[in-house]
């Protein structure tokens, strides 16, 4: 199911759909089944109302009986709901007018998905009184019974969401998933710290299991898990799934589901990025499980099990259910649950090898092999180092010769003042002796003429 000698880890399009074959994206942490198919099993099984007699003509449940059952049986869950928090069993009223009623469709219409604030201004308009005070009302009550159990809490939240979207029926189905995840940001952040790692569960003894789980696996290499690595030959700046390894830490940072899950693809796609890099070939769905394991066996993400718990119970089902996000949180589940019943075989290693290295007897050879590539990259930088010096050696000897050529060229243009001054006066004293030498004679010359 797992492993492959050759490529690693696989698993196959099957395992990661529902045991049920309803198309959608089935969990671990469901037994195989998608969130619609446990919720209705656990309702079924756990239902004081179930029918348990025998049948009389022992013929089996017809699926139109089965689904009629299930879906009165969930009616009677959501009118609980809407009369514990509304006082009324019924929906809603909408005796406003039909006018005011397709003015609050109209205007949730331009709603774009992300624009939280919008949703907010469009909330606390007059139009939309009615539905901010089923926020106001289901908010202040869930934290006045914040004591409830963590399931109970979590078919409390799921009901909320089922029946508050009954009131944009009118819509798209696409503006209806906007509206609901604005929704599920708005009430999730206030509910965070009321509802995550409940005290009613043992949330926090499975993170810290976990946790002493993953650490103990630090010496997993990729190579181990057949992730598709870098060799010697190509030049790593560093680990290609750092930015996976720090979006999956910060999901424990974030309160709503889907903030949650947004870490989750934004890790999911940084693996993808990293193993295009790291492999000529293109990376397929057995590299991308493979990836995400060693991403999520080195960052060994803080609550990990507590928030994969928290999306599942109070996370909108269309999240995980289907599209991009619910198939990256399934194979998020699938690497946590990968981690949990890991052994030797997994890794294609012995027993005995398996306990070696988790008693710390044994190093990989692929982690010396990664001493080694660390080891020459020291000798490389100190090469670098040795260059950067004769460099620098040169640059100084360069300056002393041009200092050097400068005083040269300074010397001879001080001799070559000199030289120009001695010229200047001998030149000047010429010129006094001849001008001495030729007086007398003029002055013969004009006694001469006055005779």
């Amino acid at each position: 199911m797992w492993t492959d000698k050759q490529r690693g880890i696989r698993v196959s399009k099957e395992e990661l759909l529902c045991k049920n074959a309803c198309g959608y994206y089935g969990n671990p942490l469901w037994q195989g089944f998608c969130s619609k198919c446990w919720r209705e099993r656990a309702r079924s099984v756990g239902s004081p109302r179930q029918d348990t007699r025998p049948s009389t003509d022992k013929s089996p449940l017809t699926f139109s009986k089965f689904e009629e059952k299930k879906n009165s049986e969930k009616g009677r869950r959501i009118n609980t709901v809407r009369k514990f928090f509304w006082g009324s069993p019924s929906t809603p009223k909408r005796q406003e007018s039909s006018e005011s009623y397709t003015n609050v469709l109209k205007a949730y219409q331009s709603l774009e998905p992300g624009d939280f604030t919008g949703f907010l201004k469009l909330l606390r308009s007059a139009p939309s009184q009615r539905l901010q005070s089923q926020c106001t009302a289901f908010l202040n009550t869930m934290e006045a019974y914040h004591d409830l159990k963590v399931q109970k809490q979590s078919d409390f939240v799921q009901d909320f969401y089922q029946s508050f979207a009954e009131c944009f029926r009118g819509l798209p189905e696409a503006q209806v998933t906007c509206i609901m995840e604005h929704v599920e940001k708005l009430i999730m952040t206030r509910l965070h710290k009321w509802v995550f790692c409940h005290d009613s569960c043992d949330d926090e003894q499975k993170d810290l299991a976990l946790q002493r789980r993953i650490r103990s696996f630090n010496w997993v290499t990729p190579q181990m898990l057949g992730v598709p690595f870098p060799d010697k030959k190509t030049e790593v700046t560093g680990d290609p799934f750092l930015p996976a390894i720090t979006a999956i830490i910060e999901m424990d940072a974030k309160r709503a589901p889907q903030d949650k899950l947004a870490c989750v693809s934004k890790c999911s796609q940084h693996v993808f990025e990293g193993l295009s890099g790291s492999s000529t070939e293109p990376a397929n769905a057995d590299d991308f499980l493979s990836g995400l394991i060693y991403v999520v066996l080195k960052a060994n993400p803080p609550r990990l099990h507590s928030n994969i718990k928290y999306v599942i119970r109070f996370g909108l089902p269309h999240s995980l259910k289907a599209g991009e996000s619910g198939y990256y949180f399934t194979n998020l589940s699938c690497a946590v649950a990968f981690i949990e019943k890991l052994d030797g075989p997994a890794l294609n290693l012995s027993p005995e090898e398996f306990e070696g290295y988790m008693l710390r007897q044994h190093v990989p050879s692929e982690g010396n092999e990664r001493l080694q590539v660390s080891s020459d990259t020291r000798l490389m930088l100190e090469d670098l180092k040795g260059r950067q010096e004769k460099v620098d050696q040169g640059v100084d000897a360069l300056s002393m010769e041009l200092h050097e050529w400068v005083q040269a060229v300074h010397s001879q243009l001080n001799e070559a003042t000199v030289q120009l001054a001695l010229v200047q006066k001998e030149l000047t004293a010429q010129a006094e002796l001849t001008q001495e030498s030729s007086s007398p004679i003029s002055g013969s010359i004009t006694e001469r003429s006055g005779q």
